[in-house]
Parts: C-alpha cells; sequence; structure tokens
C-alpha cells in the first residue's frame, strides 16, 4: 500500500472504520464509569481533502463524499449520525474538505473523566498530533512503535477499555502482528474491546487470519467485510475487513443494518460484497 494515510483519508474503508468506532465509543458511554480509547497507529488527526496527497489519489471521492450529504432513512440516519457529526465538525462552512482521522472522532465524543491516548511512530505526524492537543487534558500524544506502546499502555487503570490497531500493511507480517495483539490484550486486559483493521487483497491470507484468531478462542468476536469491487491482490485496496473482540453485542445488527446501505453507496460495481459474522460469542 502507498502508507502515508493523507493518501487514503476519507475513503471507503476509513469510512467503515470510523462508523464502528465511534458506535463502539457510543455504546461505552450509555455506562457512568469513565473509559480509555488506545489509538496505536493514530495518523496525524485532521486530513486536508484538498492537499497534495489527497488530490493525489481522490479516494476520499469514492468514500466520505458519497455518504456526507446523502439522505437516509430515519434508522440508518441514526447509525451514521454521530459519525457524520464529528465530519461535521471539521467542516463548519458546509463544504467538505476536511476530514477528521480516529484520534480527532474519539476526542469529540469524550466526557469529562475518559481519555484517549493517541500514538504515532512518524515524528512529523507525532508533532502535529501534539499540536492538535496541546490544550487536551484528556488526550495524550505518544510516539513509538504501534506494537511496543500495546504492551506498554495494557491494561488502562481505568479497567475499562477500547484498543483501534490499524497499522499501515507497509512490511509484511502485519496480520502476524493482529494475531499478537490479541494475544497480549488477552494477557493483560481480556475483557477490553479490540477493534482490528486491515485490508483484503489476498482471500488466502485473510481466511487464514481468521483460523488463527478463532484458534485463540476469545469470548467474542465479531468479524465485517465490505468489498466495492472485485478484488485485485496486485491494484488498490477494493476490500476491507474488521475484527472485533468482545463488541458491544447490539453492533452485530446495527451492522446488519449499515454494511448493505454502504456496499450500496459506496460500491462500484456489481463485484460489492459485504458481510457480518461472528468468529466467536460467548
Amino acid at each position: 500500500m502507498n502508507y502515508r494515510h493523507a493518501f487514503h483519508a476519507g475513503n471507503f474503508a476509513d469510512v467503515l472504520k470510523h462508523i464502528i468506532l465511534v458506535r463502539v465509543v457510543e455504546y461505552f458511554k450509555r455506562k457512568p464509569a469513565p473509559f480509555r480509547v488506545i489509538d496505536t497507529h493514530a495518523g496525524i488527526g485532521v486530513y486536508d481533502l484538498d492537499g497534495e496527497a489527497a488530490r493525489k489519489t481522490d479516494e476520499w471521492r469514492a468514500g466520505i463524499e458519497k455518504i456526507y450529504r446523502r439522505t437516509f432513512s430515519p434508522a440508518v440516519a441514526e447509525l451514521f449520525q454521530p459519525y457524520l457529526d464529528g465530519v461535521g465538525a471539521e467542516n463548519q462552512d458546509g463544504n467538505l474538505q476536511f476530514y477528521p482521522g480516529s484520534p480527532k472522532l474519539v476526542s469529540r465524543l469524550l466526557r469529562p473523566d475518559d481519555r484517549l491516548i493517541v500514538n504515532e511512530l512518524h515524528s512529523e505526524d507525532a508533532a502535529l498530533l501534539r499540536r492538535t492537543f496541546s490544550s487536551s487534558r484528556q488526550v495524550k500524544v505518544m510516539s513509538l512503535d504501534g506494537w511496543t506502546a500495546l504492551k506498554a499502555l495494557l491494561p488502562p487503570k481505568e479497567r475499562r477499555g477500547i484498543t483501534l490497531i490499524d497499522p499501515p500493511f507497509e512490511q509484511p507480517g502485519e496480520f502476524d502482528r493482529l494475531v499478537k495483539s490479541v494475544i497480549e490484550q488477552q494477557r493483560r486486559f481480556a475483557t477490553g474491546a479490540m477493534i482490528l483493521w486491515y485490508p483484503i487483497k489476498d482471500r488466502q491470507r485473510v481466511a487464514a487470519f481468521y483460523r488463527q484468531i478463532s484458534a485463540l478462542k476469545v469470548a467474542s468476536c465479531l468479524v465485517c467485510e465490505l468489498a466495492i469491487d472485485q478484488i485485485n491482490g496486485d491494484g488498490p485496496v477494493r476490500a476491507t475487513g474488521m475484527i472485533l473482540i468482545n463488541p458491544p453485542y447490539p453492533l452485530h445488527d446495527e451492522l446488519k443494518v449499515i454494511l448493505p446501505v454502504l456496499c450500496t453507496s459506496l460500491g462500484q460495481t456489481s463485484a460489492a460484497t459485504h458481510d457480518v459474522r461472528w468468529l466467536a460469542r460467548a
């Protein structure tokens, strides 16, 4: 993948990832006890869709642009609204120019006692994050290797938390690292929610990944996938997946509503597909 994330901000994979992330945070807020969100590969926080990197790919036009001003049924609109409100907060004039990454989307949802830790290894990106959150007492910015950060940050002192891991998939072995991250969290914080993102370019490798996760025998594990076109292992990413460990149980039924709408809205050909299923359920 061509990665830094500015090339891909707001694309179809971001839309799916961030809708799910926001839904999970909203469920955590339903209980009064504070929680912590740990974002291991955080990026820069906000992306300029009119910037040089975004304009080179224009991937956001096949993602957030297609749903930003679209009218949905009341049931779908209710599920999308917290996410779309987060995008709208970065575009006060109504024009879609800026796209919030996970740090910005999560930070605006936090209650006074909730906390967010954002980790970004790239020095320039980490500096931008520090600038963005310089006045926040709820957000801590770190600059470690994402996999190292996970070990250092678990368990959260609140004993309620969400871990988001969406590595750039620049290096071989990222699927194996995702499996190790689940093992690490199960060892240190087995009750925590965990959100894993990955591109789907090789169905056989992804199937092997699912078998590896299933073999860990976690209490509950939900998988969802969205493809906007035929998968081409040598071309741009056309399919993406999410694994959710210990997700809020209503999320399964919500995704049954969300995924068909995203498939219809963002799909580029008749090869567009979607799926949601439990790999494990307590």
